[in-house]
């Protein structure tokens, strides 16, 4: 195949994945929005959207002070921002578009339907009338594209191609929400206390609500519900959403999408990016949440962003970005 298709595949997957993740945050944000709980708490919910996606510079440069309507309008509507949910949404059209010959026909009307959509709800307001119904919107029309991808693609490198873009970006993605939002719980994540909310009962309660808001983000609260049988407790939502192989958003069962579909577009057994990947795969597969928290969640994400970027970097120079002759 060649490298340039295979980028524009990559890349529509990838996109498509990020303005979903994007939603599922948003919506989240939405709906806790509308919970009792202190001025303080409720900033460092909307900020955490920004620092997920590395946008807090950007947003405080453009308008200042950080408030749920700017926040949105930035993350929804904004087509200067890379990661907005429109200009993600356009970025995965274009793609398309540029290798419609390759695409079945579904799979471009997908898109290209998802992406006329949305211009009209966001210009008829439907978004600001119904945040929340909005972004059920854009997960359904990504799920969608997902389904009718496997379910009508011929299964080869294009295939794979397409699969690898939206694995290795929800591995991304999981890995930024996990760090972030165990982060605002402050110290080392576990049993520090809430700020503002001096009596233990009000302490429980917020727990309850910020380790849901976590699971409901990645559709993880009946999958925790069913896996654990028990109180929400965040060393086990650590482990759900970063080791547990059978958990479709964590970054086990990511990686092990991504490996799979690496080993199908490399002929080379030995290449250093499958290698890469597979080390990768290796430590989730044989981690132990305990040694994590011991040594230290933060550090642990920060190096697997870190490897996940430079799994991306690799995949671009073997396979995605034209050769040069020479």
């Amino acid at each position: 195949m060649l490298s340039r298709t295979a980028d524009h595949l990559f890349w529509m997957s990838r996109y498509m994945e990020r303005a979903e993740n994007t939603a599922r945050m948003l919506n989240v944000s939405y709906e806790t929005s509308m919970l009792p709980q202190s001025a303080a708490a409720a900033q460092a919910g909307w900020e955490g959207i920004l620092s997920i996606s590395e946008l807090l510079p950007s947003y405080r440069a453009l308008h200042g002070e950080i408030t749920p309507e700017g926040v949105t309008q930035f993350m929804v509507r904004d087509e200067d921002n890379p990661s907005s949910i429109v200009s993600c949404l356009r970025a995965a059209r274009e793609n398309a578009r540029a290798v419609r010959g390759t695409l079945t026909t579904e799979v471009w009307e997908t898109q290209n339907q998802t992406w006329l959509e949305v211009n009209r709800m966001l210009k008829t307001r439907e978004f600001e009338r119904d945040p929340g119904q909005f972004f059920e919107w854009v997960k359904f029309r990504s799920h969608l594209s997902r389904g009718v991808t496997v379910g009508t693609m011929l299964m080869d490198e294009a295939l794979h191609f397409m699969r690898l873009g939206t694995f290795l970006e929800r591995s991304d993605n999981t890995a930024r929400l996990v760090d972030v939002k165990f982060h605002a719980m402050k110290g080392d994540y576990f049993g520090a206390p809430v700020p503002e909310m001096a009596a233990p009962e009000s302490a429980q309660e917020f727990d309850f609500y910020h380790w849901s808001a976590i699971l409901r983000s990645v559709s993880g609260f009946e999958v925790y519900r069913k896996v654990y049988s028990d109180v929400i407790k965040p060393e086990r939502v650590a482990e759900l959403l970063i080791l547990r192989p059978d958990m479709p958003r964590s970054l086990h069962a990511s990686m092990n999408e991504v490996m799979s579909n690496l080993s199908m577009v490399t002929s080379d057994s030995a290449s250093q990016t499958l290698r890469h990947a597979g080390r990768l795969r290796a430590e989730l597969a044989f981690g132990n949440i305990d040694e994590i928290l011991a040594t230290g969640l933060h550090a642990y994400l920060t190096q697997f962003l870190e490897r996940v970027n430079v799994l991306g970097a690799r995949i671009s120079r073997e396979f995605l970005m034209p050769q040069t002759l020479g």
